[in-house]
């Protein structure tokens, strides 16, 4: 989580909200507020509240439901918070996905202490909004989907007896355009047929024939009869052997679809995804997605299920005004994603399939696309289940998670970042906040020192102004970081004394502290009591020496600027200030440290 709290919980909270408040008062369209973050507990939005306050007007903090707590700027006309929106983005002084919110999202209001419940979520709703259908009663939550008894099976004659040229024509004649269709699918699956699937036995479906009759030792007459058309769907389907591909109805859910109930069982509701947890060692998981929204939920969604570790990383990503797909693969699963907004619901699901059996990933999959329905009814997304809670879960599912987290700080205006080498070193990617892409531009392998600049240009709040002489021996310096690797929102300051204008070896180039720190605040920036940049904080050594836990070093602020100024980054000195307040300190910290993240 970055300074501007998880961004990721802020996204979460566009589906959260939207769930419980798609309707809105006639009297809200009057004032508007700016929707800044959402946090999961009372104390930790709080704090965000807190920190807002110290920079900016306005600022409130609501409960908005379901266990969450948003902070918001406001109450504005409309028109003043459009323009206070973007001055404010601009600005970096809120995050840029921070948007307009209408007060009947909110609750009863916590921030400014002591406020009193908010009278515009009293509001009576307005009539001519569409309303989502009533949920089913609570005796029914004990209720599961529906699977049908025996899968209809298509009628396949006995495969015993052959027929001659004319009889097979006579029992092709006899087919349905449907079951032309399956044939075709069938010989394109078997290497034989790459027209298109229209049902029309022409000249490419009989060449198509007489391969494949040749291939299994038939006479190529390019007729199939009845048995030779009972060997290839029976070639076709062994792939789905032991899958008991069934329909299955969830009532709750409004979702009809075929799954492949040999490897999966229904486990739970967890709103919005009805689960279907594995049933075998194969692996395989099916969440089906119900819940009331908008597009703008919708594409919460799309967001949220980046974050999970059931959608990797890597694979294709379309998202379009109504509906979207997500592929995830890496070399543990492969993962596929649909949903799609219509009539004031959300509908879709997920089918996660261990990597390596892509043939029959892709038959199951195209069954359930295939049979996918919806009715009208949702799921209650107030509904939790038995749900473990964890900051690292969303409806039980687990968020991917940095394999650590070190810290940085900002050097310029358009967010390049200092940090420790060992922090990005051995990484296969690395993010600033959580959620930008960055890249190594610079480095010093010897002190350990990386200049890092994201793939896209960050408005930090703030950025390092370097003292342009060391501290005194002996005077009181902090170190700003990440010391708990984001599990806390904001960074934190370590007061300590600057013990030595050298190394224990009397190197010229960092400095020795007298302050205990934990491995998150490394990299992070050194202050003087003025608020200028001294240092960069250095990871504690990996030799068998074992040094007390108030010795650390940091790296001289002359080094930190010469590498700076190789990568072509301007660096900024500090004018001489007075000692800071501690509080002002730590709000000059938040400003300017980064959370700088290692993923695999």
């Amino acid at each position: 989580m970055g300074r501007y709290g998880d961004t990721m919980t802020k996204r979460f909270f566009l589906v959260i909200a939207a769930m419980f408040f798609s309707l809105r008062a006639a009297f809200a369209q009057d004032v508007i507020y700016i929707q800044v973050e959402a946090q999961p507990s009372l104390a930790r939005a709080e704090d965000r509240a807190r920190f807002y306050s110290a920079d900016l007007a306005d600022v409130n903090g609501f409960s908005l439901g379901a266990g969450w707590y948003g902070v918001a700027l406001g109450p504005y006309a409309p028109d003043q918070a459009s323009t206070l929106l973007q001055q404010l983005r601009t600005q970096g002084r809120i995050p840029r996905d921070s948007y307009l919110a209408q007060p009947t999202e909110f609750l009863s209001q916590f921030w400014p202490i002591g406020a009193q419940l908010n009278p515009l979520s009293l509001q009576a709703v307005d009539p001519i909004q569409p309303q989502v259908e009533a949920q089913q009663p609570v005796e029914e939550l004990a209720q599961v989907p529906q699977i049908d008894e025996a899968e209809p099976q298509r009628e396949v004659l006995p495969l015993l007896d052959d027929e001659t040229p004319r009889e097979a024509r006579a029992s092709e004649a006899r087919m349905t355009r449907d079951e032309k269709k399956d044939l075709q699918v069938a010989l394109k699956w078997a290497g034989f047929y790459t027209a298109a699937i229209d049902g029309a036995y022409g000249r490419g479906t009989r060449r198509s024939m007489s391969l494949w009759q040749e291939e299994n030792g038939f006479e190529p007459t390019g007729v199939m009869t009845t048995y030779q058309r009972g060997v290839l769907l029976k070639q076709y389907n062994a792939v789905l052997e032991g899958m008991d591909l069934r329909t299955v109805t969830d009532t709750r859910a409004g979702i009809t679809m075929k799954l492949p109930t040999g490897v999966v069982a229904f486990d739970r509701y967890e709103s919005p995804f009805a689960k279907y947890a594995p049933s075998t060692d194969l692996g395989a998981q099916v969440l089906l997605i119900s819940q009331p929204g908008s597009a703008t939920t919708l594409f919460g969604l799309y967001d949220i299920m980046q974050t999970l570790e059931i959608v990797p990383l890597d694979g294709p990503r379309e998202k379009g005004r109504n509906a979207f797909t997500l592929v995830g693969e890496n070399s543990k699963i492969v993962s596929y994603t649909q949903a799609r907004v219509e009539d004031g619901a959300i509908k879709g699901f997920t089918l996660i399939w261990p990597a390596g059996d892509e043939e029959r990933r892709t038959r199951v999959l195209d069954e359930m696309i295939k049979s996918f329905e919806v009715t009208n009814a949702v799921l209650d997304p107030s509904f939790a289940g038995d749900a473990p809670q964890s900051v690292d879960l969303i409806s039980g599912l687990e968020v991917r998670k940095p394999r650590f987290s070190r810290s940085g700080f900002y050097a310029d205006r358009s967010g390049t970042v200092v940090t420790a080498l060992d922090a990005v070193a051995s990484c296969e990617r690395v993010t600033l906040e959580t959620d930008y892409k960055a890249t190594i531009v610079a480095q010093d392998p010897e002190l350990g020192i990386a200049v890092l600049r994201p793939s896209t240009a960050i408005a930090p709040q703030d950025f390092a102004q370097f003292s342009p002489v060391d501290p005194r021996l002996k005077s009181e310096v902090a170190v700003a970081g990440y010391s708990y690797e984001g599990a806390i929102g904001s960074p934190l300051l370590t007061f300590g004394t600057l013990a030595d204008l050298r190394g224990l070896g009397g190197e010229d180039d960092v400095k020795r502290l007298a302050m205990a720190v934990l491995p998150g605040d490394a990299g992070g920036p050194v202050f003087d009591m003025a608020g200028g940049v001294v240092g960069m904080l250095l990871p504690r050594g990996s030799n068998n020496r074992q040094l007390p836990e108030d010795v650390n070093f940091s790296a001289k602020a002359s080094v930190i600027q010469d590498l700076l100024s190789q990568a072509g980054v301007p660096v900024q000195s500090s004018a001489a200030a007075a000692t800071m307040a501690p509080e002002d300190l730590s709000k000059l910290a938040g400003r300017m440290t980064a959370l700088v993240s290692c993923w695999d």
